[in-house]
């Protein structure tokens, strides 16, 4: 069927309809950056960012990377898998892995920030400071998180995931207080 052949009504309304779509997908906002910082009490300060995604097996996780800094003090960088309660339970004795394109590894080992203290059964949370350490650039990385009883949970990690790591890693934010104090 050529343009030509439709009515001259039709192709007005077709036209327009195309106008419309164009114009609100280019005044779509590009993707931001789920970076945010949090001032938790006076001299604390926390950089997370946090998404939501599946694993290999189809199961939701949100993976939330962060860092603490309690005055000039860095207290680390973790990264934190949480899993549906009740339906994964993360294996403790073992730490997650994290596989780069090009084959080579490496090994996250389990730690809890001091604030957490403890940690649910369907929660993991690793030092992400050796892959921090290495990691330059955003890309496509692969993360075998240990399970109780179960294969390892398998994860796609995209590069503007690792974009955000990276962010949190070079996050300078400052420790100030979390507010003035009243009549100054």
């Amino acid at each position: 069927m050529s343009w030509q052949r439709i009515r001259p009504q039709w192709r007005f309304w077709l036209s327009l309809g195309l106008l419309v779509l164009t114009l609100w997908l280019g005044a779509m906002p590009v993707a931001q950056a789920s970076v945010h910082v949090y001032r938790e009490r006076p001299g604390q300060v926390t950089v997370r960012s946090r998404l939501s995604l599946r694993d290999l097996s189809d199961r939701a996780w949100q993976v939330i990377a962060f860092k603490r800094t309690q005055g000039t003090t860095l207290q680390g960088y973790y990264l934190r898998l949480v899993g549906f309660p009740g339906a994964v339970e993360v294996d403790r004795q073992r730490p997650a892995t994290v596989i780069a394109p090009t084959g080579q590894s490496r090994q996250l080992p389990w730690i809890v920030d001091p604030q957490a203290k403890a940690l649910p059964p369907n929660v993991g949370q690793f030092d992400l400071s050796p892959l921090l350490a290495e990691l330059e650039q955003a890309l496509p990385l692969a993360v075998q998180l240990p399970l109780v009883g179960a294969d390892p949970a398998e994860m796609a990690i995209a590069p503007f995931i690792v974009e955000e790591w990276l962010q949190v890693k070079r996050s300078n934010e400052s420790p100030a207080p979390m507010g003035t104090p009243s009549g100054k």
